[in-house]
């Protein structure tokens, strides 16, 4: 399967990793911000929302670990469309 790009427009600056081969040509990106707060944004096959193209976002900590402790969510995100990622990102700037 051949899935879309994130785009990430207005976030450049906070791409720490981009990976476009991942378990079968899945997509991988990790963002890092200024707050020291980060996101995991995947799909592949195993991602939940893979099977429509849809990412899967996990928020991480100030040690780069995926936190479920955050008033955005107590755990991993999936089912997202680009835009909701974005709007997820300014949500973990605000931390």
């Amino acid at each position: 399967m051949k899935y879309t790009v994130l785009d990430y427009k207005g976030f450049e600056n906070d791409l720490v990793m981009k990976s476009t081969n991942v378990l079968d040509n899945g997509l991988s990106y990790v963002f890092a911000f200024d707050n020291g707060y980060g996101a995991s944004v995947i799909k592949h096959r195993y991602s939940y929302g893979n099977e429509n193209d849809l990412f899967e976002l996990a928020i991480l900590d100030k040690n780069g670990e995926i936190t479920y402790d955050t008033y955005i969510t107590d755990d991993v995100i999936g089912w997202l469309v680009n835009d909701e990622v974005l709007e997820i990102f300014k949500q973990i700037q605000s931390l």
